[in-house]
């Protein structure tokens, strides 16, 4: 039986109402299990994802849309496995036409029922968690652990927070209100006024190679409970995650008695730039974005038509002062560089340390033994091809390995990058993360970002010199994270503020199981929407809040 939107929003109030605490309380608090366990997902899940993907390869996706005009392929596996997934190729003037033609529904509809309809469809990607993510894992490079937790568990949280975000604006205000005026003499004035949820138009998600699900869902799920129908443009080479998103969405939306053209895909040929076709469109009202620094700007400049969020690239930093646990700060910030090979938009990159060394409670540290610490926990983790290929996963593009030989003729090498050969699959692209030494007056290197497995331990003056190189290239560049090692009050203290200055989220001494490239949904922000590495932050009232606005009528009792 097809469940209506009410009885879909009553089946789910209670995840909504936890939802809604978690994000007023900030502590933890997670809907679907990060455990790929058997014990928690069922003997069978494991095996019937991983089949349901395997289906998809070599054939065309399954995906009814209007304006299909052909066919497209784009996708390579960083871990070599052929893909050769064929998805529809859609008109731009039909999948726009579509969108608008889907809204009033949808906007009349109502915020419970959209949230209602919104919360099934993650209740239906997380029936199928498994098969999302081994869609992440070989069009990304994540080993599947990672693609389970960020592209399936994490990214299904990040998209609840949204709708909770999105849900607490949208019914900040009452539906109906009743306002009755004194009239002095003779009869009050008095009239009903209605204040409706009305959509900017149609959105668009731009999505990218690297966390096609975790970057995309926020925007997605915010843009969609509010009431706008959203185009999804996957990165060419990480389309199955998405497409597979919007082919769950569309069941959903259809079996609730909406029209599925609330969530399209347009899967893009070769060179076609179909993004930048999209956002110029006039009736494209929303734009979310994750990737470079120069198209997150272009979008910014020229779809002015738009509501655009962009997360785009930074600085990464962390400043060490001193540890009272010298192998702890090793351990975490070495284990940090080595996650998914550095591809990560929150991976430390640049390490500032005193020339002279630290204290520790190890004694004094020079800063060659800081730089070997760090190195050394690198070397560990990625000494053995088996249990290293499970944290480094697999090089996501071509522009990560141009890197890794650009930085062989920068600094000093602690660390050299080297091949690894994937003990399952032959073809993968693996490469361990590069330590480089430089010097403070090294700016012109370590002052844009290295985006992929490279990092820099840099030689300070002073822990102060390292505070004002920290906010010198945040302030430039911008930064999704920082972190601060030391055992001085007044220390912590200093980066905090610059930290406040810069606009960028700080981690202090971080020593055990949290790392600084993690951030928990409900609890953490990502970027902050503060400095030049975003315009917005995952996720607060500011990034679903412009996604709609309030449209009144009034009238006379």
């Amino acid at each position: 039986m097809t469940e209506t939107p009410q009885h879909l929003y009553e089946k789910h109030a209670d995840t909504l109402a936890r939802a809604l605490t978690a994000i007023a309380e900030r502590g933890y608090w997670s809907a679907y299990p990060e455990s790929p366990s058997p014990r928690v997902y069922g003997e069978t899940a494991a095996a019937d994802g991983e089949a349901a993907f395997r289906a998809y390869l070599g054939g065309l996706f399954p995906l009814d849309q209007p304006g299909t005009n052909g066919q497209v392929a784009t996708e390579a596996s960083p871990f070599g496995v052929e893909l050769g997934v064929t998805y529809p190729h859609s008109d731009v003037d039909a999948l726009i036409a579509a969108a608008t033609a889907a809204l009033p529904a949808w906007r009349d509809a109502g915020p419970q029922a959209r949230t209602g309809v919104c919360m099934e469809i993650l209740a239906r990607l997380h029936a199928h968690v498994f098969e999302l993510a081994n869609a992440v894992q070989f069009t990304t490079g994540q080993a599947f652990v990672m693609a389970f937790q960020a592209g399936g568990a994490h990214a299904l949280d990040r998209a609840l927070e949204a709708l909770a975000y999105a849900y607490a604006e949208m019914t900040r205000h009452p539906g109906k209100a009743e306002w009755e005026k004194p009239a002095g003499k003779g009869d009050p004035l008095r009239m009903t006024k209605t204040f409706h949820v009305v959509p900017r138009g149609v959105a668009l998600v731009v999505g990218c190679n690297t966390f096609p699900t975790w970057n995309s869902y926020p925007g997605l799920f915010a843009s969609l409970a509010t009431g706008n129908p959203v185009i999804v443009k996957p990165h060419p080479r990480a389309v199955l995650p998405l497409a597979v998103t919007v082919k769950y969405a569309r069941e959903v939306l259809a079996e609730a008695g909406f029209d599925p053209n609330l969530v399209l895909l347009a899967a893009e040929t070769p060179g076609e730039g179909l993004a930048s076709t999209l956002a110029l469109r006039p009736e494209v009202k929303i734009i979310d974005f994750t990737g470079s620094t120069a198209y997150g700007d272009w979008l910014e400049a020229n779809a002015r038509q738009a509501a655009v969020y962009t997360e785009k690239a930074g600085v990464n930093t962390i400043v060490v002062d001193s540890t009272d646990d010298f192998a702890g700060m090793c351990r975490n910030i070495g284990f940090s560089l080595t996650l998914y090979s550095g591809q990560m938009c929150t991976t430390p990159q640049n390490i500032l340390v005193p020339s002279g060394g630290i204290g520790t409670d190890q004694g004094h540290k020079t800063f060659d033994e800081v730089a070997a610490g760090i190195a050394g926990v690198v070397g560990k983790l990625t000494g053995d091809p088996a249990r290293a290929v499970e944290l480094t996963g697999a090089i996501v593009n071509d522009g990560v390995l141009d890197r890794l030989e650009e930085v062989k003729s920068v600094g000093e090498p602690v660390l050299e990058s080297r091949v690894v050969a994937h003990p399952a699959y032959e073809g993968a692209v693996v490469r361990t993360p590069a330590v480089v030494k430089l010097s403070a007056d090294a700016d012109q290197i370590y002052g844009r970002e290295w985006f992929g497995p490279i990092s820099f331990v840099i030689g300070t003056d002073s822990t102060a010199q390292s505070l004002d190189i920290f906010r010198a290239t945040v302030g430039e560049r911008g930064a999704l994270t920082a972190g601060v090692y030391s055992t001085d009050e007044k220390v912590l203290d200093a980066a905090e503020a610059a930290a406040l200055d810069t606009g960028v989220h700080l981690s202090c001494n971080l020593t055990g199981g949290v790392f600084v490239n993690q951030s928990a949904a409900f609890s953490d922000f990502h970027a902050s929407g503060a400095n030049p590495a975003a315009n917005a932050a995952l996720t607060d009232g500011a990034y679903v809040a412009s996604r709609f606005r309030i449209v009144q009528s009034r009238r006379h009792l």
